[in-house]
């Protein structure tokens, strides 16, 4: 009779469970030691050791030959009836989603009272699917639980361990919790490898990487679609054949999808997602394979040639690596974050070809979005407002004034280089003003300033700044750089000569008056807050009449 490899291969000793050797390691030591709890609850993903431990744990506890550490032998008729799942007088083994209501539950409690079978054993109750329990049966075992029989350990296994904290938060503190980690995929290959060997089958690193990355975490997945794709013929085990097995898509094709995108290929998108669906294509497993791919690329963008090309074949690493450069890190990284938000929408589509179609689209279109900032360049100040088709009147410039003679100082720039200064185009290079003396490290006088908007200028070239009441503090940081500020200005713009700060009076309340707070006024007050702290969003509110909905 032929015997899965999942089964054929599931671990008898503490030491051969792959990944959770925080748990083993503790599980072992308390059998050694004799410290072994009466209950335990076992939490993390589907196929990652958590019945395979229970077992173990229960052939150690009622193993006569166990070692000194605590292992099994594995080879005893009591090791042997309890790891392949045989009837055992001393472990029984609970389905709890078939298995759920109170009298089930009852039924645990007085089987629970019974002695075990043999001198120094252990009655060992595996419970599976444990969060499937209803409150009424964690009810009827939390008695036992706290008080348990001598010789009675109580294992739970579980994926879902907040259901169990929501239905009967009073079991958590009674257990002790374990929980276990996804298996990363080299650990699945290198697993893959060894029973590959034991069985005399060849293997190719790439159908072993195919494999690890549709396992998604769990070992017992990977060794079933092992056999899944041994099933399909003989000879070596190739990414050609696991391809075939599992359904699964060419990586060419997400390659293919990546040069599109990558050449900004828009209208080639339709007739490439359409041979994906017309070659039977699961548009869902598309969507995770397309965000491997980008976060491999972006991975490399970022300098990283290891850890996140790990799931990947050697064929598509090279092939990512020649193509470097082509997409920078940060479309790479809007491309993975469309990707996350579209996919629980996408489950519940009965669209998803379009929702992809119009991605990828979006994707290849990314080089023709423009920011606020090039939108109110491209407005401009004084002339080019105008030019825009403004109703508004030209600005009249402020005249260039000749510095002030001196030996050791350059040659000032030419009016070419630097326009005229006026406030709108003060407000329009506030920002790179601010960053470039943050880049100077005059961190206290960028606080200071981020809170101030310009208001005025003088024929003289005085700028005046002006403070909400809330921010009158921040004058004095102002004041004392205000030599800095000034020498920020200049490269960008010409005409400037002096700073002064201004902080209206805040209105006058009558006493025993209290503000009426409307709806308008919150909004009025909030807006005026943003504009005096963004000078791009206070630019664009005038250029654009901008409106605050929320």
């Amino acid at each position: 009779m032929y015997i899965s490899l999942a089964r054929k291969y599931r671990p008898k000793r503490f030491a051969d469970v792959a990944v959770q050797s925080h748990v083993s390691n503790t599980l072992k030591g308390a059998i050694a030691r004799g410290r072994v709890a009466h209950g335990y609850l076992l939490c993390g993903p589907r196929g990652v050791g958590k019945t395979t431990l229970a077992r173990v744990l229960a052939m150690a506890l009622n193993c006569d030959n166990k070692t000194e550490d605590g292992e099994p032998c594995g080879v005893c008729a009591s090791c042997q009836r309890i790891w392949s799942g045989s009837a055992s007088l001393d472990v029984v083994e609970i389905d709890a989603a078939s298995n759920r209501g109170v009298d089930d539950a009852r039924d645990l409690r007085e089987r629970a009272m019974y002695a075990p079978s043999g001198e120094g054993h252990y009655k060992v109750y595996i419970v599976d699917e444990a969060h499937m329990l209803t409150r009424e049966a964690w009810n009827a075992l939390l008695k036992v639980l706290e008080e348990p029989p001598p010789r009675v350990v109580f294992v739970f296994a579980t994926t879902e361990p907040q259901k169990i904290a929501q239905a009967a938060a009073p079991v958590l503190s009674r257990l002790q919790r374990f929980d276990f980690k996804r298996i990363g995929p080299a650990d699945v290959r290198a697993r893959l490898a060894a029973v590959l060997e034991a069985e005399h089958v060849e293997s190719t690193p790439d159908a072993l990487a195919m494999l690890a990355r549709a396992a998604d975490g769990s070992m017992r997945d990977a060794l079933s679609l092992t056999d899944q794709t041994l099933s399909l013929g003989e000879g070596a085990l190739t990414a050609e054949r696991v391809r075939e097995a599992l359904g699964l898509i060419a990586e060419d094709e997400y390659l293919a999808i990546y040069d599109l995108i990558a050449s900004r290929d828009a209208a080639a998108i339709f007739p490439a997602v359409a041979r994906l669906v017309d070659a039977g294509a699961d548009l869902g497993a598309f969507l995770g394979g397309l965000a491997d791919v980008l976060r491999a690329a972006l991975a490399l963008a970022l300098g990283d040639e290891t850890g996140g090309l790990a799931e990947l074949s050697d064929r598509t690493r090279d092939a990512l690596a020649q193509r470097a450069g082509q997409l920078d890190s940060g479309d790479l990284l809007r491309m993975l974050s469309t990707i996350t938000e579209l996919e629980p929408r996408f489950r519940r589509s009965a669209q998803q070809q379009m929702l992809v179609e119009t991605m990828l689209v979006r994707f290849a279109l990314m080089d023709r979005t423009v920011s606020l900032e090039e939108v109110l360049r491209g407005l401009g100040p004084g002339d080019g407002g105008a030019e825009q088709g403004s109703a508004r009147p030209p600005a009249k410039p402020t005249p260039p004034r000749a510095p002030a003679p001196s030996r050791s100082a350059p040659p000032a720039p030419s009016a070419e280089s630097r326009p005229p200064i006026s406030v709108a185009a003060l407000r329009e290079r506030w920002a790179s003003i601010i960053a470039q003396l943050r880049a100077d490290g005059r961190l206290t006088l960028v606080a200071a300033l981020e809170h101030a908007t310009a208001v005025e200028l003088s024929p003289a070239g005085e700028i005046t700044l002006e403070l909400a009441p809330d921010f009158a503090h921040m004058d004095a940081p102002i004041n004392n750089g205000a030599r800095e500020l000034l020498a920020a200005i200049a490269p960008v713009l010409d005409g400037a000569t002096r700073v002064l700060v201004r902080v209206p009076a805040a209105p006058p309340v009558r006493d025993g008056a209290t503000r009426r707070l409307t709806a308008e006024s919150v909004k009025a007050e909030r807006l005026s807050s943003l504009r005096r702290r963004d000078p791009g969003l206070d630019a664009a509110v005038r250029e654009l009449d901008l409106e605050l909905l929320d």
